[in-house]
């Protein structure tokens, strides 16, 4: 069974990606069509930020390319010198809060040591800051995007944990987007189930893979990665199959199978008694 997952690629440095890989031991034939583009914005004010370490209690990050805006700010020689030679122990004696692992792995990557990488959902990782910061402590920096949930900002400022945010990537749609599901849908199908990585990713997928499943669309197994990609599918009026239990591979591929296994058992149960 084929199974669509809306997201980019892994780093082909890095090997097959571990979201097909994991698929492929439950028999299951998953291909990624890329749906967001990213824009970096604002990187000398968050180097800036960064050169001051002594200002801030700690950093928030609660998604990929946060890291990777600060990866683009080290390319630069002399911010690369001046992280590996004071800026990063000075970090280290910080905490750096992260909301999944793939963020996480990034982190140590800049040479951090990353704390809260089993919460999963910006909700949980917010509870998680809250039971180690004290009420108004130094204030954390959190690089973000332009379409950030408030969700983490609110449940910290009713705690009284002070919280820097700063824009550093804006959200798009991708370019290829609507061309690559044409030629998905036209050369293998309507797929067993579908993935959705994002609130983004909803947003700006929906319109195209309704048009492209026509009246199929009914028996396609809806996933989402964790729970504000669930609640926006619901709000779009997708109903969603299955939520991984944390954003990982083995949550996400567990979740799928089992939805598909109840799908098939169904249909195996009424194919039976139909038979009878």
């Amino acid at each position: 069974m084929k199974v669509l997952l809306l997201k980019d690629p892994k780093d082909k440095d890095s090997g097959p990606d571990p979201y097909v890989k994991e698929l492929g031991l439950y028999g299951l034939e998953a291909t990624l069509i890329p749906v967001l583009s990213f824009e970096f914005v604002s990187l000398e004010s968050l180097f800036e930020k960064l050169s001051h370490p002594e200002s801030y209690g700690g950093l928030v990050f609660t998604s990929p390319r946060a890291l990777e805006a600060i990866k683009i700010c080290l390319k630069e020689n002399s911010k690369s010198e001046a992280w590996s030679k004071s800026l990063k122990q000075r970090w280290n004696t910080k905490p750096a809060y992260v909301v999944g692992k793939a963020t996480a792995s990034l982190v140590e990557e800049i040479g951090l040591s990353p704390q809260g990488e089993k919460t999963g959902n910006a909700e949980k990782l917010a509870e998680y800051i809250c039971s180690r910061e004290k009420h108004n402590s130094s204030c954390l920096l959190f690089p973000c995007g332009a379409l950030k949930r408030e969700v983490l900002p609110t449940a910290l400022k009713e705690k009284g944990i002070p919280l820097e945010s700063l824009t550093v990537y804006q959200t798009t749609e991708h370019t290829n987007l609507q061309e690559s599901l044409s030629s998905y849908f036209s050369q293998q199908g309507i797929p067993a189930s579908i993935v959705f990585f994002s609130p983004s990713g909803v947003k700006f997928c929906l319109q195209h893979i309704q048009k492209l499943s026509g009246d199929f669309i009914n028996h396609v197994k809806f996933a989402a990665i964790g729970p504000t990609t669930a609640e926006a599918m619901e709000a779009a009026g997708i109903p969603v199959s299955c939520t991984a239990e944390s954003p990982t591979p083995q949550d996400l591929a567990a979740g799928i199978q089992k939805a598909l296994c109840l799908q098939n058992c169904v249909c195996s149960k009424n194919t039976a008694h139909i038979s009878s």
